[in-house]
């Protein structure tokens, strides 16, 4: 089995009340604990990389790992680029055969946004792939992505339809209250979910993403502070607000915190206890299982995708 587009996955997770988790990829291990969880949980998978993951990793090694992960699962499989922020970069994704990408215009005037993801629909649906697009500012820092507090606001429930309309984008990406980042809310987290009923009123069966969701167990943030961090203590998103917001209109929610903190938990605790150890194998191997435990978490738990992958 080829890479997937998420239109056919998106078709059935809003008909059947579910998400797709959309898990940031950075290196191998990575790769290796999601799609281990994934197919025991026999899940279809969105596997994305950030501006920040192309750096690091180069695209072309993340593409061919993500390639040896369909064909050693024979899952079906989405590569996603994840907060692009121009056509170039979205176009080079599309020649390198990224079947998504996401056009992130958020920061520029609607005028702007609509006329810059239009570009990148147009290039993109010619390739067959498939365009994410965002509509309202998210707060808070991940990779490239640096919005403030002030400069955060709700997406528009008026504009939806026009942005939509104009740009013939595949999906959309909205600012509801939640943040990017962990460990970012002084309180519990308020989802507005009057804008997602109301998103879903005006687009009817058009699928929805969420970013900034990250919902770290508790057990997690004591672990790396136990063994040498200095996290602080606030929360994310609850996950049974996530819950919800899946088995409304959004189709896909985002999950990249909530691996890294599991990594670095694993990592600090396994060098606290072995400090001579320098073999990668060693203390990677670890690592990568607690990358697939928060996963097969997030399937059964969060996005209700378990079973899904072939129904």
């Amino acid at each position: 089995m080829p890479l997937v587009t998420s239109k056919e996955m998106f078709e059935k997770a809003y008909a059947g009340g579910y998400a797709i988790g959309a898990f940031n990829v950075n290196n191998m291990e990575i790769i290796q604990g999601i799609v281990a969880a994934g197919k025991e949980e026999q899940a279809p998978l969105i596997l994305q990389v950030s501006a920040g993951a192309r750096k690091y990793a180069n695209p072309t090694y993340l593409k061919k790992l993500v390639e040896a992960a369909v064909e050693d699962t024979g899952l079906p499989i989405c590569l996603h680029l994840d907060h692009g922020d121009s056509f170039e970069l979205c176009k080079d994704c599309v020649d390198k055969g990224f079947t998504s990408v996401m056009i992130d215009a958020s920061s520029k005037s609607f005028a702007d946004n609509i006329k810059i993801t239009r570009n990148v629909v147009e290039y993109a649906h010619d390739h067959g792939v498939v365009v994410e697009a965002e509509l309202g500012k998210l707060a808070g820092i991940e990779d490239d992505v640096n919005v403030s507090a002030a400069d955060a606001c709700y997406t528009d429930p008026d504009q939806i339809q026009e942005f939509v309309e104009k740009t013939g984008v595949d999906s959309l990406a909205i600012a509801i209250g939640t943040s990017h980042g962990a460990f970012k809310f002084k309180g519990d987290a308020k989802l507005r979910f009057d804008i997602l009923e109301e998103v879903g009123r005006r687009l009817p069966n058009f699928p929805i993403v969420l970013h900034g969701a990250s919902s770290v167990p508790q057990y997690l943030a004591e672990e790396i502070n136990r063994y040498g961090g200095n996290m602080p203590g606030a929360k994310g998103v609850p996950e049974e607000m996530l819950r919800q917001a899946a088995s409304m209109a959004v189709c896909k929610i985002n999950i990249d915190s909530d691996l890294r903190m599991a990594m670095t938990a694993t990592l600090r605790k396994y060098f606290n206890d072995n400090p001579s150890h320098f073999d990668p194998r060693q203390y990677l191997g670890p690592a990568r299982e607690r990358v697939k435990e928060i996963v097969k978490h997030k399937i059964q738990n969060v996005l209700g995708c378990s079973g899904k992958a072939f129904n």
